[in-house]
């Protein structure tokens, strides 16, 4: 039997915060620079995410940041705690890293530090990955999400071909959580005003007539509805996989540690289960 080739060392970065801006009430963006983001890739992808590195509370991780070396020295609770977030834009010029987050006061990891980090302080992560980008050859694009998926959306707004057709729907708590995108296209803002998250947007995209040629869909945020127009997508409208990017960025009831430990099981379940059309 071969060996298994050895795992490729993750390369951990480090990035200073330059400045912050509060968007919307709930919507908080940071911009990030420094040397650490010198050999960063180009980013040809409008869904790159990065994953952002904390230290757990009283844990003293070792200088120069090493994630190979902290795996290999500290006991597992003092592993840096990860959380995921898409690249709002990248300036190779600037040198600088747009990253926003939701941010519901108190609630969560990653939404209270980008609320309340101050220039200069430092943040490490991995990545960046990614997959979906427009493509020009489609016939027009349907591009969904909540306020996780966001700026995705927008980063796929600013990058369609000039002219190119799209149906645009976002769910958002209130209309006060609106924001100016760079584009062309109409977006359809979805108020969510305390009904369940991904109810609207079901709600539209099965009662859309779509138009005719190929269409490439994005379709990304909570689990739960993201399994909803999976399944319509692919069962009912009859979207071949390969014009599809969809995925549950988050899933009600689980935090990102919980639901990235059963995300794989539970995409496998629903390939499973939707790969046959309802009787």
């Amino acid at each position: 039997m071969a060996e298994r080739p050895a795992r490729k060392p993750r390369k951990a970065r480090s990035a200073q915060v330059v400045r912050t801006e509060r968007l919307t009430p709930h919507m908080q963006r940071v911009v990030l620079g420094g040397e650490g983001l010198a050999d960063l890739p180009e980013l040809e992808y409008t869904d790159h995410y990065v994953k952002l590195l904390f230290a757990p509370k009283g844990a003293t991780l070792p200088e120069p940041f090493d994630m190979e070396r902290i795996r290999e020295e500290l006991p597992r609770d003092q592993w840096p705690v990860t959380r995921t977030y898409t690249v709002r834009a990248w300036n190779p010029h600037a040198r600088e890293l747009t990253l926003d987050f939701v941010v519901h006061g108190d609630e969560g990891l990653a939404g209270p530090w980008a609320a309340n980090v101050k220039p200069g302080e430092t943040i490490h992560f991995m990545g960046p990955g990614g997959a979906y980008a427009p493509d020009a050859e489609a016939d027009w694009h349907l591009l969904v999400g909540d306020e996780s998926a966001l700026p995705a959306v927008a980063a796929a707004l600013e990058a369609l071909p000039q002219g190119a057709k799209a149906h645009v729907f976002v769910e958002i708590e209130s209309p006060e959580e609106e924001q100016k995108i760079d584009t062309q296209a109409e977006i359809t803002w979805l108020h969510r005003q305390g009904r369940p998250v991904g109810q609207a947007l079901i709600k539209a995209v099965t009662e859309l007539d779509f138009p005719e040629g190929r269409p490439q869909a994005f379709v990304h945020g909570e689990a739960g509805f993201v399994k909803e127009l999976r399944r319509h997508l692919r069962i009912d409208r009859q979207i071949p996989r390969e014009d599809l990017s969809i995925s549950g960025y988050w899933r009600l009831g689980h935090n990102e540690d919980g639901w990235q430990a059963s995300k794989r099981d539970w995409n496998a379940q629903v390939e499973a289960e939707q790969e046959t059309p309802r009787p």
